[in-house]
């Protein structure tokens, strides 16, 4: 918490200052409005068949789910998002259309859903736009064996504790920690500091090695990613947990220390950064306490993307991850945002299947991009202001 002193004249009068506390700001809260398509810009524009692969993924998920199971989300979105049941109808349809029909496609979102738009009611003015980033799936380099100067990309730890905190409290609900049992307590787990100077050793948690500690922290922030095995061949890996400690951006690091604005900060900007001034690059990533465990994904196709935390695979813009406080996981959403290189207006539909630490209110959103470097460009210069809607059943 901020703080700020007391007026001059008490110290004038001699008086030792008191911090005052400052007030917390306000809970984000999310509000939806109803809208029509006809408002939606860039609506009539949209390839609408095109989402239909990303919406089917949705669908397939959802028949694996009880039908009673509420689709979550918070205050205005879950009444209104309801339960799997009142979704299979729809994916019923969804999986009759002809593929490569924008005229089918858009008819059927037309018909079966309704645009709400979604608006941060928290504070005095209500605030329909949000910021929306880019992630991808990065290719890197390594080895299933230790090698000197390779740095190690985990697996979770036995004694690692996540904990779901909306099942202790309503208010906290789609919120979770993680830590470690300590006589009957549960007390933080190690640090990223403390994890790369050998907190876990001996624990046998090295699921691969990488060759570039850089990329490897980047791996971390971007949840999953392939490795290009020196023994040949290409392991997938994605979150399997994480230690519990906020997560940090280092862009706000650099800008703190007056290395850079924050204009710009993008993930191209920080490596340059940091393959340039490698004697302080490590202090710099420790600013970031948080901690990504991984595992090996098994049966993936190679054309498809890594699985986000909806429980299906990502599709390269098409998938989005969000707040799942807010929003519930599986919707489509209507995004108008600029596209992250030309700086164009960006208008589509995407579905709502990942979620991300940094992915914090009810208007912000992170897009997938898709794989390797060329899916890096834009997902790492994207910082977009914007707005979305969110496609709810029309019958609800």
């Amino acid at each position: 918490m901020r703080f700020s002193l007391l007026a001059a004249g008490f110290l004038a009068a001699g008086c030792v200052a008191v911090p005052v506390p400052q007030p917390a700001a306000p809970p984000d809260k999310l509000a939806l409005s109803p809208a029509s398509f006809a408002v939606l810009p860039g609506w009539a524009q949209e390839r609408h068949a095109e989402a239909l692969p990303a919406f089917s993924e949705t669908c397939r998920r959802l028949a694996a789910l009880p039908p009673d199971r509420p689709l979550g989300g918070g205050e205005a979105a879950a009444p209104r998002a309801g339960r799997v049941s009142d979704w299979l109808p729809l994916c019923a349809e969804a999986a009759t259309l002809p593929r490569g029909d924008d005229a089918a496609a858009r008819q059927f979102f037309e018909a079966r859903f309704r645009p709400w738009l979604a608006t941060n009611v928290a504070g005095e003015r209500p605030d329909p736009f949000g910021l929306f980033t880019g992630y991808y799936e990065p290719e890197l380099s390594g080895t299933r064996r230790r090698r000197p100067g390779a740095t190690p990309l985990l697996s979770r730890p036995t004694d690692l504790v996540q904990v779901e905190l909306g099942e202790f409290s309503d208010d906290l609900r789609g919120r979770r920690t993680a830590g470690r049992v300590e006589q009957g307590r549960l007390v933080p787990y190690a640090t990223r500091a403390q994890i790369d100077r050998g907190a876990l050793d001996g624990r046998r948690l090295e699921l691969l090695w990488v060759d570039d500690p850089v990329d490897a922290f980047f791996l971390h922030i971007q949840g999953s990613g392939r490795v290009r095995l020196a023994e040949g061949g290409v392991a997938r890996v994605g979150f399997a947990a994480q230690n519990g400690h906020t997560y940090v951006p280092i862009g706000r690091v650099l800008v703190d220390r007056g290395v850079m604005t924050q204009d710009q900060v993008s993930m191209q900007s920080i490596r340059a950064w940091l393959a340039a001034n490698p004697t302080e690059a490590r202090g710099v990533m420790d600013q970031n306490p948080s901690y990504i465990f991984f595992r090996e994904i098994q049966g993936l196709r190679p054309e498809e993307g890594p699985p986000g935390a909806f429980g299906v695979p990502l599709t390269a813009e098409r998938s989005i991850a969000v707040d799942r406080t807010h929003i519930p996981l599986g919707v489509p959403v209507f995004v108008d945002i600029t596209h992250p290189t030309t700086n164009a207006p960006w208008r589509r539909m995407l579905m709502a299947q990942d979620i991300g630490g940094a992915i914090r209110g009810p208007v912000r959103g992170d897009v997938f991009w898709g794989t390797g470097d060329a899916a890096g460009e834009p997902a790492g210069r994207m910082r977009s202001r914007g707005a979305w809607w969110l496609l709810l059943p029309a019958s609800l």
